[in-house]
């Protein structure tokens, strides 16, 4: 017991030495091991929210044979993303994760403007996930309020649900962040449990099942408005409806960033940080293809899922399969997943937030930049995530494809910050000091595959998903991310290149008397000695 209390102290020395080498004080409790980081991403990947928030999208968008190949395909391909990220977070292992790496990996001249754009996207991303979730778990309570009462679902009620939601996951981040890392070792067995026992009891239960040609062959095109209209494959072709139809893979293989956001509260970072990343993904990738052929096996009528009275595709399946009684007990482990995930998605964001507030990237930054001494919690950017959320979720009331659209923003925000950086690792890599994870001669080829799927994925979520598009069919994900690019880069060219230096030295800072979370002016230790608190090239 003596010799393992050593060795963790010791390893923890050497991660607050880690950290003290890239300018930062240890603020953030450090108590997280691998299995714990690994959770965090585990729960915010959440197969079990991503599928059910977005199959009814799947089904009409390709249908079975695109939901299931293209599940297979989307998971080899976040695999390159997440074993490049993984090299890249085990040499800058700390919480501003993308957007710090995107400074370390750039030249002298060009780090400030990378940190900044990537920074911003992956705020985006973080944002428009939170929503995702927990838009999605109040949209489930509504549903399962409807199985035994005469209780209807409407945009007022979900939106209060909606907030309870929210608000839930934010007290938690502000009074429980000394219990997280038990919750998290709940989430993670109430997921792979939830799932494992979801599947054999639908299975089980369900009075028939489909055919192996219905779950692995069939191709549908639902893309049409309505009756008068046709879809995407009779004006364009089939492939247009895969592609676009990968939205639900993609989508939920989401947040694997996590990981590295929560490196300065894991042991180990370097090593556990990397691991976290893949292993969220392998695990997520192999549990997801397992619910999803459960539920299409089990599907018994197609247009009666599709036209579910509940609105929930995948409430219709559990009912039709185990009866209201069971179909409710499922659910709660439905909701229960959805509900951790969206907890620790503010966990993530939060943390992403305090980083980037850490060294000035958001307005009100040397507020927002502050840990509760009391609770060892960025408590206000716990609520800023919150509130965020609450506002991007408030389109997607009544409209399903406002919600997929939504879905769109957070693929394309957090796979765009995570790209920035791969690609100043490709594109620097002769300079770049590796961490002990590292891929080796695999390493380049990795990183190229990785920033093209990124390049393809970010083309296409902004693509129409109804044909044909009006103001209530079009994905507005083109106009979110279009103002964050506005926003990001216009305001870099007016004001922000005059000030932002990139990722500010926090033990600099201090010695040159400037205390940069007690928010003291950061401009003024800029005019003091910019050189000494802008992230160098490595």
């Amino acid at each position: 017991m003596a010799d393992r209390e050593a060795q963790t102290n010791e390893m923890q020395t050497g991660d607050e030495a880690e950290l003290a080498r890239m300018g930062y004080k240890q603020e953030l409790k450090r108590e997280l091991g691998v299995l714990q980081n690994f959770g965090v991403s585990f729960s915010i990947i959440s197969v079990m929210t991503g599928i059910s928030s977005l199959f009814a999208f799947g089904l009409v968008t390709g249908g079975p044979a695109v939901m299931v190949w293209g599940w297979v395909i989307v998971s080899f391909f976040t695999i390159m993303v997440g074993l490049a990220m993984a090299e890249v977070c085990s040499a800058h292992p700390t919480s501003g994760g993308p957007y710090f790496w995107a400074a370390m990996l750039s030249t002298p001249r060009s780090a400030a403007f990378m940190s900044w754009i990537t920074g911003w996207f992956n705020l985006l991303g973080q944002v428009a996930v939170t929503t995702g979730i927990s838009f999605g778990c109040a949209n489930f309570i509504s549903t399962v309020c409807t199985f035994k009462s005469s209780f209807v679902p409407t945009a007022n009620t979900t939106i209060g649900i909606y907030a309870a939601v929210l608000v839930t996951q934010g007290l938690i981040n502000t009074f429980g962040v000394h219990f997280l890392h038990h919750l998290n070792n709940v989430s993670v067995w109430w997921h792979a449990l939830g799932t494992f026992v979801l599947v054999i009891v639908i299975l089980a239960k369900a009075p028939t099942h489909q055919s192996a040609h219905f779950v692995f062959s069939t191709f549908i095109d639902g893309t049409a408005e309505d009756e008068t209209s046709v879809g995407w494959a009779s004006r364009a072709s089939s492939a247009y409806v895969a592609i676009i139809g990968i939205l639900m893979a993609q989508y939920t293989l989401t947040g694997f960033d996590a990981s590295a956001h929560m490196t300065e509260e894991t042991r180990n970072a370097a090593m556990s940080g990397s691991i976290g990343i893949v292993m969220a993904i392998g695990v997520s990738a192999i549990l997801g293809w397992y619910l999803l052929l459960g539920l299409l096996f089990c599907i018994q009528d197609y247009d009666t899922v599709v036209n579910s009275p509940t609105g929930q595709p995948v409430a219709q399946i559990l009912l039709d399969a185990v009866g209201v009684d069971g179909a409710i007990v499922l659910m709660v482990i439905i909701i229960g997943c959805m509900f951790l995930c969206g907890t620790f998605s503010i966990t993530s964001n939060s943390r992403m937030m305090y980083a980037f507030s850490r060294d000035g990237g958001i307005p009100g930054g040397k507020w927002f930049a502050y840990v509760d001494k009391k609770w060892r919690s960025p408590i206000r950017t716990v609520w800023l995530a919150c509130t965020l959320s609450f506002i991007l979720g408030l389109p997607s009331l009544g409209s399903d494809v406002a919600f997929s659209a939504a879905t769109s923003i957070a693929t394309i925000g957090l796979y765009t910050s995570y790209a920035i950086p791969v690609a100043l690792r490709v594109m620097n890599h002769k300079s770049f000091v590796r961490g002990p994870f590292h891929l080796g001669m695999f390493s380049f080829p990795i990183s190229v595959i990785a920033v093209l799927w990124i390049i393809f994925i970010t083309i296409v979520f902004v693509l129409p998903t109804v044909n044909p598009v009006n103001s209530q069919t079009l994905n507005y994900a083109v106009v979110a991310v279009g103002i964050v690019i506005t926003y990001s880069v216009g305001f870099w060219f007016i004001s922000a290149r005059k000030w932002f230096t990139g990722p500010v030295k926090q033990i600099e800072a201090e010695q040159m008397g400037v205390n940069v979370i007690e928010g003291e002016d950061i401009d003024d230790l800029r005019e003091k000695e910019p050189a000494t608190v802008s992230v160098k090239d490595t």
